[in-house]
Order: C-alpha cells, then sequence, then structure tokens
C-alpha cells in the first residue's frame, strides 16, 4: 500500500486544539497524510520517513491527543476488529452470511462488529465512525459490496476491506465471489434441455453489478441455442419477494405466457411459485421456477425450489480469512496486494422443475 511519502510536504496547522473528541481521522487531516500512516508513527513502523514522522507527532502535539489513547484506539498489534456492514433484503440470505462471518471469527480470534448501513445517505458516516473507533477492516456483502461512496472512504483511509458477490468488485479491495454470468447460463441451458423455450427471467437490482451478469449469461445460454429473446420475458426485480410478486403477475398476465420462469434469487423464485399457485397453476405440471442462492428460503417452500447454490456461508468465511490476512500485511508496513476469490457454484435439483406439459 503506497505511503504518502513522496506528496508534497504539508505542514500541521497552526492552531491548536484540546478537545477531547479528537479522533485519529482528525490528527490524518492535521498531518495531511493517511490514517495508515498515523498509525504506522503510533506503532513505532520504521517504513515512515522522517519529515512525515513529524508532522504526525506534530498533529498529536497540537490536537492535545494521548499517544497511549491513540494506540489504544488503532489497536493493539494482538487484537483485530473488522465490521460488517449489512443491507440486505434477503433474510435467508443475511442468516447464512452472518453464521458463516461469525462462525470464522470465533476461530481466528477476532472481534466481529456487525453494523446496519441500510440508508444511503448515512453511509458514509457510520463508516467514517467505524474507523475513527479503530475498526481494521470492513467485509460488504451485497449490496454493499457494490457502493462507490464505501469504496473510495476505504480507500482514502487505507483500510482493507472485502468484497462479497460482487459482479466488479475493486481492484484495491480483495473479494469473493462466484461466476454468476457462468451459473446463470448454467440453468437457463437445464431449463432448455428440458423442453423449454420459453422461459421467462427475472433480474435483480439494478444497482448490483451481479444482476447484470446473471441476466447475460440467461441470454448467453439463449442465444447458444439459436433463440432470439423476447423482451416481454425479462422483467426487472430487486431481489426482494414484493418485487418477485410484481414480476410474477406481468410474466403469467402475458398472452403467451412463459412456460417456466428464472428468479435471479430465491425470494422472487418463492413469490413467483406463490402467485402460480393463486392462479390455479400446478408447480412444476404448469410452470417450472428455479431460482438462485440456494438460501434457506428454497426449501421452505413448496415445492422446494431448484436453484443454483451460491455457497453463502463459506463466502463470508472465506471474506473474514482474507480480510484478516490483509490486515496483518498491512500491519507489518508490506504492501497490500487484495486477491479475488473465485468459489465454485452448483446447480441443485429439487421438486420445482419439469419438462413443459403439453
Amino acid at each position: 500500500m503506497a505511503d504518502d511519502i513522496g506528496g508534497s510536504p504539508m505542514r500541521p496547522r497552526s492552531s491548536r486544539r484540546s478537545r477531547a473528541g479528537n479522533t485519529i481521522s482528525d490528527v490524518a487531516r492535521e498531518a495531511g497524510v493517511s490514517l495508515m500512516t498515523v498509525s504506522r508513527v503510533m506503532n513505532g513502523k520504521a517504513n515512515v520517513r522522517e519529515e512525515t514522522r513529524e508532522r504526525v507527532e506534530a498533529a498529536i502535539e497540537a490536537l492535545n491527543y494521548s499517544p497511549s489513547a491513540a494506540a489504544r484506539n488503532l489497536a493493539a498489534a494482538s487484537e483485530i476488529r473488522i465490521g460488517l456492514l449489512y443491507s440486505n433484503p434477503s433474510a435467508g440470505y443475511l442468516n447464512e452470511f452472518l453464521v458463516g462471518s461469525l462462525d470464522q471469527a470465533s476461530r481466528a480470534n477476532v472481534q466481529l462488529v456487525v453494523q446496519l448501513c441500510e440508508k444511503k445517505e448515512e453511509r458514509a458516516e457510520i463508516v467514517q465512525r467505524l474507523i475513527d473507533n479503530g475498526v481494521d477492516g470492513l467485509i460488504l456483502p451485497p449490496p454493499l459490496c457494490d457502493a462507490d461512496d464505501i469504496h473510495r472512504l476505504l480507500q482514502e483511509a487505507e483500510v482493507p476491506g472485502v468484497a462479497v458477490a460482487s459482479g466488479r468488485p475493486p481492484v484495491f479491495l480483495s473479494s469473493v465471489n462466484i461466476d454468476d454470468r457462468a451459473a446463470a447460463a448454467a440453468m437457463t441451458q437445464h431449463l432448455l434441455s428440458q423442453g423449454h423455450k420459453r422461459i421467462g427471467f427475472v433480474s435483480g437490482n439494478p444497482d448490483q453489478t451481479a444482476s447484470a451478469l446473471r441476466l447475460y449469461g440467461y441470454l448467453d445460454a439463449l442465444g447458444e441455442a439459436g433463440l432470439v429473446s423476447d423482451p416481454a420475458l425479462v422483467v426487472e426485480g430487486l431481489f426482494t419477494y414484493r418485487s418477485g410478486l410484481d414480476a410474477a403477475h406481468k410474466l403469467l398476465a402475458l398472452a403467451e405466457r412463459p412456460t417456466a420462469i428464472f428468479a435471479s434469487n430465491d425470494d422472487m423464485a418463492a413469490a413467483v411459485v406463490s402467485v402460480a399457485h393463486r392462479m390455479g397453476l400446478d408447480v412444476p405440471g404448469d410452470l417450472t421456477v428455479v431460482g438462485f442462492d440456494d438460501a434457506p428460503q428454497a426449501t421452505t417452500t413448496w415445492p422446494e425450489l431448484t436453484t443454483i447454490r451460491q455457497p453463502i456461508a463459506d463466502m463470508s468465511r472465506a471474506a473474514v480469512l482474507q480480510l484478516v490476512d490483509d490486515i496483518r500485511t498491512a500491519r507489518d508496513g508490506r504492501r497490500l496486494a487484495p486477491r479475488h476469490r473465485q468459489m465454485s457454484f452448483e446447480l441443485i435439483r429439487r421438486e420445482s422443475d419439469a419438462a413443459p406439459s403439453a
């Protein structure tokens, strides 16, 4: 990770303050350096220029910021505190993610701070507060894995992070995901192999990069089969049960309705099954319905859903391990080289799919 040693020197501002509420961010701003540089100075690391060290020490004195308090806020070398931000409309997905991350945090003997981050206008403040309070890194599950404002804050503060299930993770953060495009193509190919040619698709939230990849996978498979996609068969959802209800009504109201519907997550697929039942349609006799994720909703719906298994808990475990490694790398003053890990998916067949009826 780059230090601030190459830029033009910035002298600490001359005004003295004794406010007890000063934070590490205040010290960094006063000295004109990054948070990581302040951390290196406070921990006595050698890879900081003498001029930079003097600026940081002068800023600490100008702010009346106790070095011992600073060290506590930066966390002792033996302690690691990681934050997990969440804002996911799918309770099943979130539950799986939390189970995996809490389990791995316990095994790794690190403290996990779980923080709701639901409102877009409050995200920057929440992340900055976590950084100011000494969190060493952040895990970003969807949809926050694609939040550019959070990415920028982490990059500016030189705080490690792991984006989970992003279709286009930033290069400066580590990431864990699956090949969403290939997975969606595999499910569509499965439906085509059963004889379905009119396949409806419920896309995910357009703010999430994985949504577009799943749509591309669906279109890839249709194209390879020599079929022209019908725009009427693609309906936008938001990864919520409610949006799945709305999408199902639109698709099943078509004059020539689909024989199969592929929803981009299990919550929306369960909603499609519910609408089909209300309309007197048998699943899968009259309509095949498949989903994505293999969240708990997949096996609590009747019939149980055929779906793509995304190893949610394992991905969150991998994210914790990766983040801990990134934090230790940064603490040792070594150059942080983010890693991008792609995990395997699996098509799980249950009772919700069948060949189209005559």
